[in-house]
Formats: structure tokens, C-alpha cells, sequence
């Protein structure tokens, strides 16, 4: 199938052919058709899948042919996080160069003053994170009432995150008879729940991640016995010849925080990007990793979504991702034009299940290595006698418990009446 299929007008495909689009990925091939027919969608597609254009392209067909002039937003798309929304800004800009779309994006840390400004003119696509969009729709700066297309991306994260209720205030605000899209990593219990409550009988879409994508990514774990022995490693790798750039993943804000300053001291031209930092500091150290000024850079997951950067060579799992999701956008990073990537992931004895999880979701058993040197003293796979007696330990019991949970309140039960016994017996003695 090509482009040509979907019989986009003329301005549209002149914009997919100076891109380079030869033909469109399975997600925009099942996705566009359906938008086009005004149907809503709920579909679940990872971030590198080209989902991005698979809603953009036809929601520009579809104002194009809607042409009616009103003050806004036509299409209101709501992202987690800046980063993101900036990507979907860019994406929009490209795909029509040829049109006349005003696109206006909202996010924290960006001056209201101007925001409000570049809201006082007619609005095609409003691009907002959901705290934003929903500060200026209580000043009355923003009105949903010539909303025809919605978009809620990354759902899933937008969950994670807690901004449901504040999606919930802007879905009630709409006539909510608008078109619903929906796109999500994941489509568990909880984004379907989510999904049955702003769409009218979604066409569902499924693109399983492209795991085959990655198969220029030499992928390998290094077990580490402790923080110490962590950076050690990283240290290590990170003065290889062979590293361009390279992201590191951390779980937390604050340790993305506290490994820039141990390896800033070291001689590194290192930087953090997390949600904390304001608009501006995150938009320079973007443009700053982007122009190689930048070799190292440390981010958390949500921070670091929409960073497209060809000549990372390296991706490091400094903390190991809770969601196998995640462990796939992270060294998708790397890899790229089908150059040569690697993702190195350091796992501690408390990361085995996420390791086991990640194996198992995208059939692939990671290398397990060693830096001479630098073995780890004890390793997941090797289990003490210690961790034995404790996997264990529920068995002895005579009594047939319901689950480890049960047990462990029973048992913090008889510990609070052992101590309240022995406590009247010492005030009944002192008495």
C-alpha cells in the first residue's frame, strides 16, 4: 500500500513525498481510513510507530475539507507531557508546510501572556498538556465549543501520571459529540475502562511494538551488587571510544539529579532533563544534546519521550524499567538509520522480575556479561541460602493461609497482641 491509497489532497501528499514516506507503517495504515470516516479510535501503538502521523495526516485531510471559519480550537490534542506535545507540534508544521493551519500549543512553564495572545486568534489544532489546558480554560481564555476532533496521546501515560480527572473537566467542557482518538502503549483494564468512558463504539486498532526493529541493537545486562558497583560500570563504559551519545535512564528525578553531579565531577559533558526543570532549561538542553554539545544525557522516562536523536550510540538502563513497554521506547533510542546501537541495562538482586517480564514480553533472553575486573560478588540467578529460607518461610507454617499477604497481617496481628500482653504484664507488676 502506498500514500496514494488514501487519496489525501494534492498539498498533503506534496508534504509525505518531501518528508520521504515511501509507504505508510500498519498503524497508519489501519488508523487513517477509519479517521477519515469520522469514527473513534481507540488504538494502541508504541511511541517510533509512526502513530503520530497516523492521526495528524487525516485530521489535516479532514479540515481541509471543513474549511468553515470559526474561533477554536477545531481539534484539541492533548499529550502527557511537553516534550511530547512539542514533537506532535513539529510533526504538524511538517506535514502542512502547504496548508494554512494556525496550530497553537499550551504547556506549563511557558508564559501565559503569550499563550494568551496566540489564543486571541482563530484556532485550527490546539496541542495542550492537561494542566495547562486546564488553568486557561477556567480563565475563559479557551471555549470547546467548535471542538469536532479530539486526541488523547499516550493515554495510558496520562493515567500513570493522574491526569485523568483533569481529562475528564475537558471532556465534560466539549459538546461531546466531537470524534474521539485514542491512542495508548498498552490496552489493559484500566485504559479500556477510561476508553468506554469518552468513546462512542471505537474502531480498535493493535499494532504490536516492532521488536524485530531492534535487531541492529546488541542488547546485554550486567547484574551489580550495589550502587557503587553500578556506577563503577557506567564510569566504565562511558569512556568507550566508540560512544558518540548516549542516554542513561534513571527510575527518579532525584537520582537523575544525583548521578549528573557524580559524573559532571568525573569530566563528563553530561546534563539531566526531568519534569522538574522548567520549559526553558528543558527546551536548551534538547536542542544542546541535538547539536552534540551534549555527549551524556541522563533523563527519566516521561522526560525524555518525543528526543529523537540519530547518533546515539548508546543507551544505558541505569534503573531498570517497572513496565516492558518502557524497556523498548528506551533502547529504541538508540539503533537508528540502521545504524548500530547498544542498551546496556544493569540489574540488581530487586530487578529480577522486571527482567523476567521484559524477557518474556519480547522473547528475547538478554546476554548476561561481565567487565573483568568488576564481577559482580552475587547475582539474581545465584540465590543465597538466605533469599531460600525466605521464599520459604510462609511453607512452615502449620496453618493453611490464603495468600503471603494474609499471612503477614495474622502474623503482625499475634506480634501487636503478644506485646499488648506483655505490656499489662509489666504495669500490673510495677502496680
Amino acid at each position: 500500500m502506498s500514500f496514494e491509497t488514501f487519496k489525501f489532497t494534492a498539498e498533503i501528499n506534496k508534504a509525505i513525498s518531501e518528508v520521504g514516506y515511501k509507504k505508510p507503517t500498519e498503524i497508519q495504515e489501519k488508523s487513517i481510513p477509519q479517521i477519515i470516516k469520522k469514527k473513534d479510535i481507540l488504538a494502541s501503538a508504541q511511541t517510533g510507530t509512526g502513530k503520530t502521523a497516523a492521526f495528524v495526516l487525516p485530521i489535516l485531510e479532514l479540515l481541509i475539507k471543513d474549511n468553515n471559519k470559526v474561533k477554536g480550537p477545531r481539534v484539541l490534542i492533548v499529550s502527557p507531557t511537553r516534550e511530547l506535545a512539542s514533537q506532535i507540534t513539529d510533526s504538524i508544521k511538517k506535514y502542512a508546510r502547504f496548508i494554512r493551519i494556525n496550530s497553537v500549543t499550551v504547556t506549563g512553564g511557558i508564559s501565559y501572556t503569550l499563550q494568551n495572545k496566540l489564543l486571541s486568534k482563530p484556532v485550527d489544532i490546539l496541542i495542550a498538556t492537561p494542566g495547562r489546558l486546564l488553568d486557561l480554560f477556567k480563565q475563559k481564555k479557551i471555549k470547546f465549543n467548535d471542538t469536532k476532533i479530539m486526541v488523547l496521546d499516550e493515554a495510558d501515560k496520562m493515567l500513570d501520571m493522574g491526569f485523568i480527572p483533569d481529562i475528564r473537566k475537558i471532556f465534560n467542557a466539549t459538546s461531546k459529540q466531537q470524534q474521539m482518538l485514542m491512542f495508548s502503549a498498552t490496552l489493559d483494564n484500566s485504559v479500556s475502562k477510561i476508553a468506554s468512558e469518552f468513546l462512542k463504539n471505537p474502531i480498535t486498532i493493535s499494532v504490536k511494538p516492532e521488536i524485530k526493529g531492534h535487531i541492529n541493537i546488541d542488547q546485554s545486562l550486567y547484574f551489580v551488587d550495589n550502587q557503587f558497583h553500578k556506577q563503577q560500570l557506567l564510569k566504565h563504559f562511558l569512556s568507550n571510544k566508540n560512544l558518540k551519545q548516549a542516554i542513561i535512564f534513571t527510575a527518579t528525578k532525584r537520582q537523575a539529579d544525583k548521578l549528573t553531579d557524580d559524573l559532571y565531577h568525573a569530566d563528563f559533558r553530561i546534563a539531566a532533563l526531568h519534569g522538574d526543570m522548567s520549559q526553558g532549561s528543558r527546551s536548551k538542553t534538547i536542542n544542546r544534546f541535538k547539536k552534540n554539545q551534549i555527549k551524556v544525557l541522563i533523563a527519566t522516562d516521561l522526560a525524555s519521550r518525543g528526543i529523537d536523536v540519530k547518533d546515539i550510540t548508546h543507551v544505558f538502563n541505569y534503573d531498570m524499567p517497572r513496565f516492558s513497554e518502557d524497556y523498548i521506547h528506551r533502547i529504541g533510542r538508540t539503533g537508528r538509520a540502521n545504524k548500530k546501537g547498544y542498551a546496556i541495562s544493569f540489574v540488581s538482586s530487586s530487578d529480577k522480575e522486571y527482567l523476567r517480564k521484559i524477557e518474556r514480553f519480547t522473547k528475547i533472553k538478554i546476554v548476561s556479561k561481565v567487565v573483568t575486573g568488576m564481577e559482580p560478588t552475587k547475582s539474581p540467578e545465584n540465590k543465597t541460602e538466605n533469599d531460600k529460607k525466605n521464599k520459604s518461610f510462609f511453607k512452615k507454617s502449620k496453618k493453611k493461609f490464603k495468600n503471603k499477604l494474609n499471612a503477614k497481617k495474622r502474623m503482625k496481628r499475634n506480634l501487636n497482641k503478644k506485646k499488648s500482653i506483655q505490656s499489662r504484664d509489666v504495669r500490673s507488676a510495677i502496680e
